[in-house]
């Protein structure tokens, strides 16, 4: 008897196996850190031999080994450079071997030259944009970008106004150490990045003109949305003429009237950008108390693989969640829009600094000072892999005339994932004012009509109507199942449709 019920379990094993989690497919290490500091980690670059240079909350820069190794206790640090300011930009130039840190005041451009591990000169690159004693004014940096420059983004003044110049702009520092004034309308970032082709990206956060935290497209010459900064266009005459002002108190709540034309008419957001022609709006809402509260680190997936599925899309740090989202990206009528998915949460405190090595390894640190974060700790360094197994999720989700197109990292079974009662959306957008912050409004119910899946059973069109230009694209995919019955890992993700695609 014992015999049967033993196979009789073994058979049945497989209904009864617990639904997937995300460490099972990407697993964090908690490195230990330097007994005498407090590892507030702000950024993280490579150096060419595999260690890494990070700067910190604190003001120091460390450099850091063995972080690669599986084994935690093989990491070991040097104290490179401190006294500085919050590095909150740190970047390994191949070119003249420097390190460059990006702090509140300057970036700084530091060598070792008797070669002893520590930093011996610092040179100020440059410094153009000052220093006040407000708390808030922090300076974002970047890595290079392809034309060898610097980036770097302000924060406002208190972040709601701009009392000093260039607080609220997107700067690039050139190789010859010049400022040039790049984009305006910048709120209070909390991180920059690129994606596979170079572009530049930053996350802003929720405040005045920005109902939520939001994936931002730096093009130069963009205005990206608040006009505090504004008052500089002075002394930025390579910018042009300075944007006209958003209208204050702009949202009206049109899309309930009865005689609203079928759709409803377009939100606030997508007016403005008729009338303010720089105007670029969020190519992603990270949208607020589901995605995160306060994004920071942008980290590109440049492994080719090696950190799984998910090759050239982004993910998203947010130091008050402390987690990681991805971000699949797309360009509609030239501008990037796309969708956030949650990726991995657990992270022993605040996510600031990112970056991955290319073995597809993603350090991560940062701290919980000023705002708190879920993960409890005051400060953390640490490391998160791919296990090597394969998540069944939805990989991709792309706009068309009509609907979405999802395409899944693993065959579908076409009976759930072809059954329009599998999925449901919601459509809402974010007051464009100057009130800080705000609710989801415009709230639009779509119906789904038809989900064909493909012959190859790896992608589901689903049409969908209305779809609203300007608004956030809420889709649940509870009941869809894999060829081999499994759920999928993340069952919801959020599309920003800033643009509708032409037949």
């Amino acid at each position: 008897m014992k015999r049967l019920s033993f196979l009789l379990f073994a058979f049945c094993a497989p209904l009864f196996a617990a639904d997937p989690v995300e460490s099972d497919y990407y697993k964090i290490t908690t490195f230990e850190t330097p007994k005498e500091t407090a590892m507030e980690v702000g950024s993280i670059d490579l150096l060419p031999d595999g260690r890494l240079v990070m700067g910190t909350r604190r003001g120091e820069i460390w450099i850091v080994s063995g972080a690669g190794s599986s084994d935690p206790s093989a990491v070991s640090y040097k104290l490179f450079a401190s006294g500085l300011h919050e590095v909150l930009g740190i970047a390994y130039n191949p070119k003249d071997k420097n390190i460059y840190a990006t702090t509140r005041y300057e970036i700084t451009r530091l060598n070792d030259t008797d070669g002893d591990g520590r930093a011996d000169v610092f040179d100020n690159v440059n410094d153009d944009w000052g220093v006040s004693g407000d708390y808030h004014e922090y300076a974002i940096g970047s890595r290079f970008d392809k034309a060898g420059d610097l980036w770097v983004t302000l924060c406002l003044t208190g972040s709601f106004s701009s009392a000093a110049p260039f607080r609220g702009w997107a700067l690039r520092i050139k190789p010859d150490g010049k400022m040039v004034p790049t984009c305006s309308g910048i709120r209070s970032p909390g991180g920059m990045g690129f994606d596979a082709d170079g572009e530049v990206y930053y996350c802003d956060n929720q405040g005045p003109w920005h109902g939520s935290c939001t994936l931002q497209h730096l093009v130069p010459g963009s205005f990206q949305g608040h006009p505090g900064g504004n008052v500089w266009y002075d002394q930025a005459p390579n910018m042009g003429p300075r944007p006209i002002d958003p209208i204050p108190e702009a949202f009206q709540g049109e899309r309930n009237r009865k005689d609203a034309r079928p759709g409803g008419d377009p939100d606030r957001m997508v007016k403005e950008r008729e009338r303010i022609k720089q105007l670029l709006p969020p190519a992603v809402y990270l949208v607020h108390g589901k995605i995160g509260n306060s994004a920071s680190a942008i980290i590109c997936d440049t492994s080719a693989g090696k950190f799984g599925p998910f090759a050239k899309q982004l993910f998203i740090a947010d130091q008050s969640h402390s987690n990681l989202s991805r971000v699949f990206l797309e360009t509609i009528n030239g501008i990037k829009q796309g969708v956030v998915f949650p990726f991995r949460s657990g992270f022993s405190s605040g996510p600031i600094g990112g970056r991955m090595d290319e073995e597809g390894r993603v350090f991560i640190g940062g701290s919980d000072r000023g705002w708190g974060a879920r993960g409890g700790k005051p400060y953390c360094f640490e490391k998160v892999e791919w296990t090597g197994k394969l998540p069944f999720e939805v990989h991709e989700m792309r706009a068309r005339n009509d609907g979405f197109e999802l395409t899944f990292t693993q065959p579908v079974d076409a009976a759930t994932a072809g059954d329009v009662k599998s999925y449901s959306m919601r459509e809402f957008t974010y007051a464009y004012r100057e009130q800080y912050g705000g609710d989801e409004v415009d709230e639009v119910l779509p119906k789904i009509t038809a989900a064909r899946v493909a012959a190859d059973g790896k992608s589901v069109r689903l049409t969908i109507a209305p779809l609203t230009r300007g608004h956030i694209h809420e889709l649940h995919f509870e009941g869809v199942r894999s060829a081999r019955k499994l759920p999928l890992l993340h069952t919801v993700g959020y599309y920003t449709l800033n643009e509708i695609p032409a037949k």
